[in-house]
């Protein structure tokens, strides 16, 4: 599945300035939630990225609302303040037989 999420907050260098943050708030989640990464694209306001879920588990709405509340607890632990931090995501797959 392709994914593209954007900070409401166009502009913003947020995502770059804070990539440990967004690392950690990543491995945690496929920990708790496996999913494959096959590309990963950071830019400061906006990421791009694939994944390849388990068979059998397309619930991917769970994995990243698992990343932006860590991201965004991470932030708050280190005492950023963010402007803005919402997101919007954005899917684009590739036909009905993805995983």
């Amino acid at each position: 599945m392709f994914f593209t999420l954007c900070l409401a907050a166009r502009g913003s260098d947020l995502l770059v300035r804070e990539i440990d943050c967004l690392r950690r708030a990543v491995a945690q989640t496929r920990v708790e939630r496996p999913f494959g990464i096959k590309a990963w694209v950071v830019l400061p306001d906006h990421l791009h990225c694939v994944w390849q879920l388990p068979v059998g588990d397309g619930d991917f709405a769970l994995r990243w609302g698992a990343i932006k509340a860590r991201f965004s607890m991470g932030m708050r632990r280190a005492r950023t303040r963010p402007r803005h931090n919402r997101w919007e995501l954005r899917r684009r797959g590739h036909g009905a037989h993805e995983q």
